[in-house]
């Protein structure tokens, strides 16, 4: 196998690689381009020339975009990240990347080409695709770490600009309006949960009662749920910021020990006792909450009080808000929401912050007292003093 390397372009090589396989009766080259120094290209083709010899490379000519995008759905997603997050990746792939790039030769793939989609893309869905970019990027760095690509092309693209949609928050009279319009729904004790604790949904979705502490008035998150393709999964939280502890109020306590002696009841008719592993909520029936078909119901619920437009997520927004105008201090908010840290907390919610200042600033004024001018009280004095000394010199 012989490689060789021509200029491409100003700070771009070209690396034309010999496979050592044929086809139609010729030899087979693959090609790839790099970007920096010669001796960058060099060190490249030595490394593609002691991968194809040891076997351990696959022609990244000979596959398409799209099948380098289920390569990576299966081979990192679907071991590293949540149910949740492989099934919005997998929409993403289906329905955008593998429509508009899927049939392109992976070492064909161009910043031209990835920028055009952008901005066909941005013309439909807008600020969606910002998410998209760091999808892709994603992807692109784990076919380089695969060996099928010397660089990333998706790092010499301008991603569409970022924009963050205002956040829907509710205020304490919504939250009362809401609470009296679903009191009648099966509802009613999840939204009441997820309004009292901050919870993530699949969080409250895969609580159990081993997870309450009726005593201690606590909830200890250790799982959370996902049901796809009617599968039901349960997702341990892997980090120490989701595993945590988070205290409850009187009041939900109490709403929990009632519902709890209710189900016990409920269940007894069915046939079944509630144990430590019983979930928390669930359907009428006893089984899992399906997080797509309560997210549309809750919509539903939340336009029939009148609220307009709230996603379910919306109350996790609710709960801290409230927590923030209510004097909570951003580090406990920020362990009862999961979050990695308090500056994420103190980002996320940033125009809560901004508009407590006003508050804070009035606070303040009530405890200082009024300034004195001290330098304006000299002047006064050495007018005074020289108006005397020239009506004594007449």
């Amino acid at each position: 196998m012989r490689g060789y390397i021509r200029k491409a372009s100003n700070g771009s090589w070209q690396i034309e690689v010999y496979t050592g396989q044929w086809k139609d009766g010729k030899r087979e080259r693959y090609f790839e381009t790099v970007h920096g120094k010669k001796s960058d290209a060099q060190n490249r083709c030595n490394q593609l020339l002691v991968e194809m010899k040891k076997g351990n490379f696959a022609l990244a000519g000979h596959m398409t975009v799209a099948e380098q995008l289920n390569h990576w759905l299966e081979g990192y997603v679907k071991t590293n990240c949540s149910p949740r997050t492989l099934e919005g990746y997998q929409s993403i792939i289906d329905h955008h990347f593998i429509k508009e790039l899927g049939g392109i030769q992976l070492n064909h793939l161009r910043p031209q080409a990835i920028q055009t989609y952008y901005v066909k893309a941005c013309k439909k869905l807008s600020t969606v695709y910002v998410h998209h970019h760091r999808v892709l990027s994603e992807v692109l760095k784990y076919v380089v770490r695969q060996g099928y690509l010397g660089h990333n092309p998706a790092e010499m693209v301008d991603p569409p600009s970022p924009h963050k949609n205002p956040m829907r928050t509710l205020t304490a009279a919504e939250v009362e309006v809401l609470l009296n319009s679903v009191k009648e729904s099966s509802y009613y004790p999840v939204t009441y949960a997820a309004l009292s604790t901050g919870l993530r949904q699949a969080e409250i979705l895969g609580l159990r009662w081993r997870d309450i502490d009726l005593d201690l008035n606590s909830i200890s998150v250790r799982q959370a749920l996902y049901i796809r393709k009617g599968e039901v999964q349960f997702k341990e939280a892997k980090t120490a910021h989701s595993r945590r502890r988070v205290l409850m109020t009187p009041n939900i306590a109490m709403f929990l020990k009632t519902y709890r002696a209710r189900r016990e009841q409920y269940y007894i008719e069915l046939g079944k006792p509630v144990t430590l592993d019983t979930l928390v909520i669930t359907t009428i029936e006893g089984k899992p909450i399906n997080a797509h078909i309560l997210s549309r119901a809750f919509g539903r619920l939340a336009q029939n009080a009148g609220l307009g437009h709230v996603r379910f997520h919306d109350l996790r927004h609710t709960f801290a808000t409230l927590m923030f105008l209510h004097g909570a201090k951003p580090k406990v908010i920020s362990e009862a929401l999961g979050h990695a840290s308090v500056g994420f907390t103190m980002d996320v919610y940033s125009h809560i912050i901004e508009g407590m200042q006003k508050d804070a600033m009035a606070l303040l004024d009530e405890v200082l007292p009024a300034g004195i001018d001290s330098t304006q009280n000299k002047i006064n004095a050495k007018l005074t003093l020289n108006a005397d000394e020239i009506t004594k010199t007449n």
